[in-house]
């Protein structure tokens, strides 16, 4: 007969943490959020570590390149999606490689005979007063001259003139070699008193531009996820079906960490793409998953996963459990696996991080989750809300959405990831629909960490290792549950103080 697990299967929800007592030297100030993204011996610093614990979901409604550029800037990182060409996914690891904090690569660029009318217009489009003059109208165009929306006034000249009657030729612009740095691109926009400074190659080509605007936007970012050469890290989504071509493109394209992804990884199908990946490129870090428990985190560490995803059927647009009957509270199988990580660790020597992937619904669920054990978190509806997510920004009558639809829906038709036993989806394991617009990821990403952290301070944490290790939860009923939320009639206008 089937084994009944006679444990109930729980959710976020249905915990609360305890406050601790909190030391004087515990504030929101001195909280560290870095934590180990790849196996490693105990004692010793993973090859790969984030500065915080938020990486976005294998989804193409949320990890593109420009998301992936802003969460690693915030110390986390993407794994950008799989559904799609070798070649494409590629070039989206290069484009998130490619770019260079505090160098800016211009997408207002207009040819010296386009007319002013027409510089205007590009303006209005990107939103940037600083518009490149290049040879051919390009951003890697041979560099004549800069043009700035304090160069012309609509009223005093004609918008019919052409751009370089307007413009600050090449001749008397300031400009550096593509070898300066940062640093030092910097010193020259205070000392010279620029607003911008472009980068050219030795044949006159724009390669960036660096703003003085942006000296103050790169000093918010302390914690960047970086790589040796100071490349802001990426990683990519695999699957079991076309790893052999698909890994080494993106490890040539300069990927950081890969990660299979599956609706059910517990898998001979898994178990020998992570022993080929192992075998053949060693030095990639690869993640596995996704897991309920125990026996399975094993079973994928033993294959030679360095991390190992949590979640089935616990993500807000996925309905695996609706439609197959499979899946695991979020709590229940955060606790059970990371029991199995701890012990394989005692058994082992060798730490491998977990991340819960799934039923992250409010903030404060993340911090239950790390409590409960895992190293970081993955999210997909809490990305795709932000303006670097795919999915359109569309206006309601309630104000605007964002849309977000799942790996196992018909629009997706991400066939790799659900083993239905055919070339395309037989029935859909994710729905297609809409998320609140949330605005820019920076300021979103940087109220949930405000919130991480002063409920880490409560619980007298100043690290990650000291919450797990030192958390306390409480299951809560019905009724604490309800006692939870506000219980009063809300204004519906701020109060006018006298």
């Amino acid at each position: 007969m089937a084994q009944i697990i006679a444990e109930v299967s729980r959710t976020f929800n249905e915990f609360l943490l305890l406050p601790n007592r909190t030391r004087t030297d515990c504030s929101p100030a001195t909280v560290g959020l870095s934590t180990p993204l790849v196996r490693h011996v105990v004692g010793q610093q993973p090859a790969i570590e984030l500065g915080s614990p938020f990486t976005s979901a294998i989804m193409q409604a949320v990890s593109t390149p420009e998301l992936a550029i802003a969460l690693a800037r915030n110390g986390g990182l993407s794994f950008l999606h799989h559904n799609q060409s070798i070649q494409d996914q590629a070039a989206a690891v290069r484009q998130v490689k490619n770019f260079k904090a505090g160098f800016v690569t211009s997408d207002t660029n207009v040819r010296p005979d386009d007319s002013l009318c027409h510089l205007v217009a590009v303006m209005q489009r990107t939103g940037h007063s600083t518009a490149v003059v290049t040879h051919d109208g390009t951003a890697a165009g041979r560099l004549l001259g800069l043009v700035t929306s304090r160069d012309f006034h609509p009223q005093r000249h004609d918008l019919d003139g052409p751009v370089s009657s307007r413009m600050t030729a090449i001749a008397d612009l300031p400009h550096a070699s593509a070898d300066t740095t940062l640093s030092e691109a910097n010193a020259r926009l205070w000392d010279q008193r620029l607003d911008c400074l472009p980068v050219l190659d030795t044949e006159g080509h724009l390669q960036y531009l660096v703003f003085r605007s942006d000296y103050a936007d790169n000093k918010r970012f302390p914690n960047q996820a970086v790589d040796p050469a100071k490349r802001l890290r990426v990683g990519a989504g695999i699957n079991t079906h076309d790893y052999q071509e698909r890994v080494p493109a993106l490890l040539e394209a300069g990927a950081d960490a890969l990660c299979f992804d599956s609706s059910d990884g517990y898998s001979d199908w898994q178990a020998q793409a992570l022993t080929w990946v192992k075998k053949h490129y060693p030095e990639i870090p690869t993640g596995g998953g996704n897991v309920v428990d125990g026996e399975a985190f094993t079973f994928l560490a033993e294959a030679g996963a360095d991390f190992v995803k949590v979640g089935v059927g616990g993500g807000s647009i996925c309905i695996t459990r609706d439609q197959k009957g499979i899946g695991r509270g979020q709590a229940s199988a955060v606790l059970d696996v990371a029991a199995a990580r701890d012990a394989f660790r005692d058994r082992t020597g060798e730490y491998v991080p977990i991340c819960s992937d799934g039923g992250l619904v409010h903030d404060y669920h993340v911090a239950v989750a790390l409590a409960m054990g895992a190293d970081f978190v993955m999210m997909g509806r809490y990305f795709a809300r932000f303006d670097q997510a795919a999915g359109a920004k569309l206006p309601t009558r309630d104000g605007f959405v964002k849309e977000y639809w799942g790996e196992g829906s018909n629009r997706a038709r991400n066939w790799q990831r659900y083993g239905q036993g055919a070339q395309g989806l037989i029935f859909e394991e994710g729905v297609d629909g809409y998320v609140p617009y949330a605005g820019d990821l920076n300021e979103g990403l940087a109220l949930t960490i405000a919130k991480l952290k002063t409920t880490m301070v409560s619980c007298g944490s100043a690290t990650l290792p000291e919450f797990q290790s030192t958390a306390r939860l409480t299951l809560v009923s019905d009724q604490s549950f309800q006692e939870s939320h506000a219980n009063v009639t809300l204004r519906d206008a701020p109060a006018t103080i006298a």
